[in-house]
């Protein structure tokens, strides 16, 4: 009837009076919300626990164990209690080339595929949330999460060994002393490094999540196709081949331990990610947008 009163007004693009799409799912409340989660506080709450077992662990050492000496690693380990930026260093080191991966693949390969199990996706979209606004939130906010994992990692390994074993210059096996001012900086290029490499875990889990609803199907693949590029790069028969490989230039922040530092590989390596990275989230919206939710 002409005279009867609607329940709402719609645009001229049929969506209700006021709606924003910008609006919808701000980043702080996801950000809030993925905070109550009990994996995200185990997660955050072990890469603060991990340096301090490690510290522990060295007041345990007799000194007589076997280490390994003839690889350029090997002196890490010794070095590990001269200083609290050894210290961070043999942290880093230790948790680059597996449980950080398995971090970033937690926070990124959860995201999507957690909603999709519980059958909380399709009401998100129902709000109505944009799928591209809703997966972009999503994303930032997972990468959030993963840069907090290192900086908790990297801020308490500095405090601990700090605080343990005292502010000296930096040593490693393949670079001469360097000042602690200038160390410092050197570890955090490493860990900037590290960071842009796991983009290419990042992007791998993510793409998982959305085309899977099975969280730990995401999290674990993306984990075992990283392991997976690892065991080819170590195949020379592959020759140059394995410069394309994600994982061939994980090891190259070595290069920023040197002096002169060397970054060649950390570039190619650094160019290498991103674009992986890119491309993997590019596949991840194309799906995702045209992916027919049901749960």
């Amino acid at each position: 009837m002409a005279g009867s009163t609607s329940v709402g007004t719609v645009d001229r693009a049929g969506a209700a009076a006021g709606y924003r799409p910008s609006a919808t799912l701000p980043f702080l409340a996801e950000f809030r919300r993925q905070a109550s989660r009990r994996r995200t506080q185990l997660t955050l709450g072990f890469m603060v626990l991990l340096p301090l077992i490690i510290l522990v662990a060295f007041e345990f050492n007799s000194g007589n164990a076997d280490r390994n000496r003839n690889n350029e690693f090997g002196s890490l380990v010794d070095l590990a209690t001269g200083g609290g930026l050894n210290f961070t260093l043999f942290s880093l080191f230790v948790s680059s080339s597996f449980l950080l991966v398995v971090v970033v693949a937690l926070f990124c390969g959860d995201t999507v595929a957690s909603e999709a199990s519980w059958g909380s996706l399709r009401y998100l979209l129902a709000i109505p949330v944009p799928r591209a606004r809703l997966l972009a939130v999503k994303l930032l906010v997972a990468l959030a999460y993963s840069a907090l994992a290192l900086l908790l990692l990297f801020g308490t390994a500095l405090l601990a060994g700090t605080l343990r074993y005292g502010w000296s210059p930096l040593r490693s096996q393949v670079a001469a002393e360097l000042a602690p001012a200038d160390g410092l900086l050197r570890l955090f290029a490493v860990l900037g490094y590290l960071a842009v490499v796991l983009l290419v875990v990042a992007g791998l889990a993510f793409l998982l999540s959305v085309t899977t609803d099975a969280a730990l199907g995401a999290v674990g693949g993306a984990v075992l196709l990283w392991i997976l590029s690892s065991i080819l790069d170590q195949i020379t028969a592959l020759g140059g081949l394995r410069a394309l490989l994600p994982t061939h230039y994980g090891s190259a922040w070595l290069g920023l331990l040197s002096t002169p530092a060397q970054t060649d590989d950390v570039v190619r390596g650094a160019v290498s990610a991103i674009c992986y990275a890119t491309l993997f989230w590019s596949l991840a919206f194309w799906r995702f947008t045209r992916k027919d939710v049901t749960s």
